[in-house]
């Protein structure tokens, strides 16, 4: 038996949980109509299957219907998530993995014009930045009915088959009664005393018991320290916890430290890559230490280093890996097969977490079978036949192919005009909090030495090349080039840069620079960011409506820490027209799509960004020579289907782009497509 103290196994009032290893409650936002259907359960038995302990479903589910699914959420109030919470428990049950659910009123953190278009309730009378809903302040009526509601979610889930459940008390209704930022009421709930603010979810436990019984595991998942002025402190949220643990009612505590009421306060709850990794680690300990009670925690814990840690030294008693099991569903079984080497690593892009509210569901930035376990592979089956495959580009898209082509059993050459692989991503990491992308090319590079690619460096492959290698499959992934040919402007201009110049350091920021931004992504920011550590001016201005869009709520933040106390402005729904030498300046011809209104102004630089051009030459040479003519059959792609076009009976290869190559898109999408693409060569 192995001594690993992460392979250790817990019990848990009556449960044996096999080690110590769970994925803490999300929202993927997967629920079809409000159920968590076929989607939501392969995506929990892909990690049950590779060993996790325990699986706590939901983030949250919604008790009530005056609790709209801001997220997509389980709609637990409906006597229909039965059999479909039964679908999932067994699904994991099938492998061993204990399963239990999370339950919550959003309270004011949710908005009234979705589901039911009820007002939202709270015990504060004050919107929630995030969601920016105006709360009716509840009434008894509320609380009496909210009560009721929570113990009927609680009886469903159990009926589900479910192992056990834990309450939401961080940020949603719970907890804004026991806040004393949150509650503006009076009497028996009031702000007035920590007993007044706890009844609330107290009689909420006391009615979930009533309900379903002692066996039943409850626990809760709560905030213990606001880390904010005039809310709970360390010291009462000691208290709390002591409170809960005397109670008798709780079955376990998963600690929480800080607020989620705005994107700046949850980054800190839930931090992103260049933060500080499981930085409420030791906080969460101290809470198992006063209580005793089998304590949960999960933030940034990404790594099996410090998650062996935090059990090895008593912290905790399970740790929670969800964003790495969004990584990397398999880190149990690598961990018991001894291959942590082989595991996938979170790199704290947050992408999953960001694209439920962009995109209306989670993905991993470099996992594209995540959240797509019904049609796409995370263990890539052999080749029936091995082909020759020739890759042209090392960027995501080239390196995912490569790993993927490799993986079938296919021999595998990549040409890569740069002395490394890594494309636009390495461009990223040259912003030091983002350097933990470049795990996304290094991974795949150690995935595919393993596995015998071949990788030509500063080599600028041309047909010729490709051609003498008689490939069966050739795969153009040479991303793109910055785009500075505006549509307004009409024509590339030779005297702006682009942002990719700031970042890579080719060219220096000057003293006051323009940051034309008509793509909203990274790069932007990044070279503003640049540009401001070196004390310059600078403005950044969009024609959209917002800036930086692409960049989501969570992944902004630390660009906002790291330019509001500096020289830069944010400038919205203006349009660049023109711009022309004038001395020793640039000048600015600046307009809008609202109206006719144009105006001049003068910097010392104009840095564009403007997403990118394909590089994609090589793939036009060698179009005419291909079976296919370069074609993708769109339709087998979706289904998972043999790519097996034929518009050139004379071709002796098959042709695709993927990535950059043919339009400029994100990371995912270029990972995506080499996935469902290459799994089938």
């Amino acid at each position: 038996m192995s001594k690993d103290p992460l392979l250790q196994p817990f019990q848990l009032k009556h449960l044996t949980l096999r080690n110590r290893i769970m994925t803490t409650s999300h929202e993927p936002a997967y629920p079809e109509d409000g159920m968590p259907k076929e989607r939501y359960a392969a995506y929990h038995a892909e990690r049950a299957k590779a060993g996790v302990a325990l699986a706590m479903t939901a983030g949250s589910a919604a008790v009530s219907k005056d609790s709209p699914p801001v997220f997509n959420n389980i709609l637990a109030y409906e006597d229909a998530v039965v059999p479909w919470i039964r679908n999932l428990t067994d699904a994991c049950h099938e492998h061993g993995c204990a399963v239990m659910i999370q339950l919550t009123h959003l309270g004011r953190r949710t908005t009234w014009n979705k589901g039911n278009w009820l007002p939202s309730v709270s015990s504060s009378k004050h919107r929630e930045p995030a969601h920016r809903a105006f709360p009716k302040l509840i009434e008894d009526w509320d609380i009496e009915r909210i009560i009721g509601d929570f113990a009927d979610a609680a009886e469903r889930m159990q009926a589900g088959g479910m192992d056990g459940m834990e309450l939401q008390v961080y940020g949603h209704l719970l907890d804004q009664f026991w806040s004393p930022l949150s509650n503006d009421l009076t009497g028996p709930y009031g702000a007035d005393t920590l007993e007044n603010r706890m009844r609330f979810p107290m009689d909420v436990l006391d009615a979930i018991r009533k309900r379903v019984g002692n066996d039943f595991i409850v626990g809760l998942r709560y905030t213990a320290d606001e880390a904010q002025k005039g809310g709970i402190t360390p010291e009462e949220g000691i208290e709390i916890s002591k409170r809960l643990a005397a109670c008798g009612q709780v079955d376990f505590l998963n600690v929480i430290r800080g607020r989620i009421h705005t994107d700046p306060a949850m980054t800190d709850v839930i931090p992103v890559q260049g933060m500080a990794s499981a930085p409420h680690l030791d906080f969460a300990g101290a809470v198992r230490k006063a209580t005793g009670l089998p304590t949960f925690h999960a933030a940034r814990i990404a790594d099996v280093a410090t998650a062996r840690h935090a059990v090895a030294t008593g912290l905790l008693d399970m740790i929670g890996m969800t964003r790495a099991h969004m990584a990397d569903p398999h880190i149990v079984r690598k961990i018991i097969e001894r291959r942590e080497h082989d595991i996938r690593p979170c790199v704290g892009a947050t992408y999953c977490l960001d694209r439920i509210y962009q995109g209306g569901e989670a993905l991993c930035i470099h996992n594209a079978a995540t959240g797509r376990e019904l049609t796409m592979p995370h263990d890539i089956a052999p080749a029936a036949t091995r082909r020759k495959v020739v890759i042209v580009g090392a960027g995501p898209a080239g390196m995912e192919a490569a790993r993927v082509a490799a993986e079938r059993g296919h021999a595998v050459t990549i040409f890569e005009a740069a002395p490394e692989a890594g494309g636009q991503v390495r461009l990223t990491a040259q912003t030091p909090r983002r350097r933990e992308m470049m795990s996304i090319i290094d991974w795949r590079v150690a995935q595919c030495e393993a596995r015998g690619v071949e990788f030509h460096y500063n080599s600028w492959a041309e047909m010729d090349d490709v051609l003498a290698l008689k490939p069966d499959v050739v795969i153009i992934a040479t991303g793109g080039m910055p785009n500075l040919e505006l549509f307004e402007i009409k024509g590339e201009q030779a005297h702006v840069v682009s942002s990719w110049d700031i970042l890579s350091g080719d060219v220096k920021p000057a003293a006051h620079i323009l940051i034309y931004d008509e793509a909203g992504d990274h790069p932007a920011l990044q070279a503003a960011e640049i540009a401001a550590n070196t004390g310059a001016k600078v403005e950044i201005m969009t024609p959209d409506r917002t800036f930086a869009p692409e960049i989501m709520a969570m992944n902004l933040v630390p660009y906002m820490r790291a330019l509001q106390d500096k020289d830069v402005t944010f400038t919205m729904a203006r349009r660049l027209l023109d711009v022309a030498r004038d001395g020793n300046k640039m000048k600015a011809t600046i307009g809008t799509d609202y109206s006719d209104h144009r105006h001049e102004a003068r910097f010392d630089q104009v840095v564009v960004n403007y997403g990118t051009m394909p590089l994609d030459d090589l793939y036009f040479d060698l179009k005419p020579l291909s079976s296919n003519g370069g074609a993708m059959d769109h339709a087998a792609l979706i289904a998972g289907r043999v790519q097996d076009t034929r518009r050139n009976d004379g071709g002796t290869f098959q042709l695709f782009r993927i990535g950059d190559a043919v339009s400029a898109r994100n990371t995912h999408a270029a990972i995506y497509d080499a996935l469902r693409l290459v799994k089938d060569i």
